[in-house]
């Protein structure tokens, strides 16, 4: 009805405004209200790439391949849905018909991209999860990729460097995916726009991802991250040379990037790879946003480094030469062990529990940061064994349980490698930025514990799910010490399902 009309019939005029404002109030409830709150119309393009820089392939870790088949990527608007809940888009619907079987432990080309899963057109919005299906391991062979290199053993699976094929055992993966909640949506939700396309990339963190049972037998409690990536930002790179001979270092160096958890503080690892050869690293592709690079490294005979880290960093830097200074007079890192238990009440809990080790750093004039030290492994020697870190462990038996244990707990020992010196620190800045002189005196270090409920893609267990011990075993600060194992104190979860 055009305003000639309206003028001749005024009542017709305000029956129709009505209508109108009655429609345009609902479009604000949609807009504003429940699931719909972040689609809007129209539809956008999301391209999805997967990478996995490993670190621990060997001799840092006994894995050489790690084969994963993917058949769904999916997407959520809302934040608390569940596996069951309506409303996840398909991001790959070409894996349907054809599933990607991924070596996750494979080198990635130039553009830094391991696989690349496929496209589709969704509806625009602000999209709080992602989630990955792989296939089965019992699914008939036409339900698999075309090629298979777990020869018979499923669809996923572990190569060790011995050669022998493992079945990477699933929790609920095929049925219910991997899932990567906001809090590992890198720079926030995925953002689909309209008339756009969007690029997004999934980590997938493999060496954190494997627990081996005490059967011997591989079990995977997936580690992942994603993030939309541009073309324009091409990675976090740099080298990484011994402080005073300025060459690459011979041995190991372990080079992670992380971000501050928003509820901690805590610099989480997001992605850890192994400088090469030339000690040339580089961490892409990344979403927009600063990380932080934390480098540690064991040279010929042992020889262990300090910590270095660099705070800050945007995308797209090159940070030039990373020293690494040798720990004068020190034969081997150290070594910190422990014990996990958990109970449910008056019966034992059982537990996957994922440790690290910080130290602190100063990350302004008058504030400190806890970081992630990445862990090692020692190389054997012909008087003394290797010696690895344990990140990973599954708490489920009674076996293994010291002296004051709490009564009826399943317990589980670990292992953390670490440098037995304070970090070296630089701090991001256009216009250059130096690195400190590590302090001298007591290297003080806490190991973090986080419990997960296992068989369940990474559900947070017990009450509390996170706890941090600063203490070794006589309850004094926890000290590292060059070739010394030292004992820390016990972290007791309980409430655990």
């Amino acid at each position: 009805m055009n305003s000639e009309c309206m003028a001749r019939n005024p009542r017709a005029g305000a029956v129709l405004l009505a209508v109108v404002a009655i429609f345009a109030i609902a479009g604000i409830i949609v807009s504003c209200g429940g699931g719909s709150k972040s689609m809007s119309t129209g539809m956008g393009t999301v391209n999805v790439t997967m990478s996995d820089p490993p670190s621990c392939m060997p001799p840092n870790g006994q894995f050489t391949h790690v084969y994963v088949t993917v058949r769904s990527v999916q997407a959520h608007i809302s934040a608390t849905a569940d596996d069951n809940s309506s409303g996840w888009q398909e991001l790959a619907p070409q894996l349907a018909s054809a599933p990607v079987q991924i070596d996750l432990f494979s080198k990635p080309q130039a553009t830094c991209i391991l696989a690349r899963l496929g496209s589709a057109s969704l509806p625009a919005g602000s999209y709080q999860q992602i989630r990955l299906l792989l296939v089965s391991n019992t699914a008939a062979t036409s339900a698999g990729p075309s090629t298979n290199a777990c020869a018979g053993s499923g669809f996923n699976c572990v190569v060790l460097q011995d050669s022998t094929i493992h079945e990477l055992q699933l929790s609920s993966q095929d049925n219910t995916g991997l899932k990567i909640p906001p809090g590992q949506i890198v720079g926030g939700p995925l953002q689909v726009t309209a008339g756009q396309s969007v690029d997004l990339n999934i980590d997938f963190n493999a060496c954190a991802s494997i627990v081996q049972e005490g059967n011997g037998k591989f079990r995977l409690k997936p580690t992942l991250t994603a993030g939309q990536v541009s073309a324009n930002n091409t990675g976090i790179s740099g080298q990484v040379l011994d402080s005073i001979t300025k060459a690459p270092i011979v041995g190991s160096v372990q080079v992670a990037i992380e971000q501050q958890d928003p509820t901690s503080g805590v610099d989480r690892i997001l992605m850890q790879t192994v400088a090469d050869s030339n000690g040339n690293f580089n961490f892409c592709p990344l979403p927009t946003g600063s990380f932080d690079i934390v480098v540690v490294g064991i040279g010929p005979a042992n020889l262990p480094y300090n910590a270095t880290t660099v705070l800050n960093v945007p995308n797209g830097t090159n940070l030039g030469a990373v020293p690494l200074i040798a720990e004068v007079g020190a034969t081997a890192p150290a070594v910190f062990q422990g014990f996990v238990t958990a109970t449910n009440g008056a019966t034992a809990g059982t537990i996957d529990v994922s440790l690290s080790a910080l130290e602190t750093v100063a990350s302004g004039a008058a504030t400190t940061r806890p970081i992630t030290i990445p862990l090692q492994t020692i190389p054997a020697t012909t008087t003394s064994p290797e010696v690895d870190s344990t990140g990973l462990v599954p708490v489920s038996t009674n076996t293994s349980c010291p002296t004051g244990a709490p009564a009826k707990a399943n317990c589980a020992q670990y292992t953390l490698v670490v440098p037995a010196s304070n970090p070296s620190v630089g701090i991001f800045s256009s216009s250059g930025f130096t690195y400190s002189t590590p302090a001298t005196g007591d290297v003080l270090f806490s190991v973090d514990a986080r419990a997960a409920v296992p068989l369940s893609g990474g559900t947070l267990d017990c009450t509390p799910s996170e706890q941090t011990t600063a203490k070794d075993a006589t309850t004094a600060p926890l000290k590292a010490l060059p070739a010394t194992t030292t004992n820390v104190a016990e972290i007791d979860f309980s409430s655990c399902m």
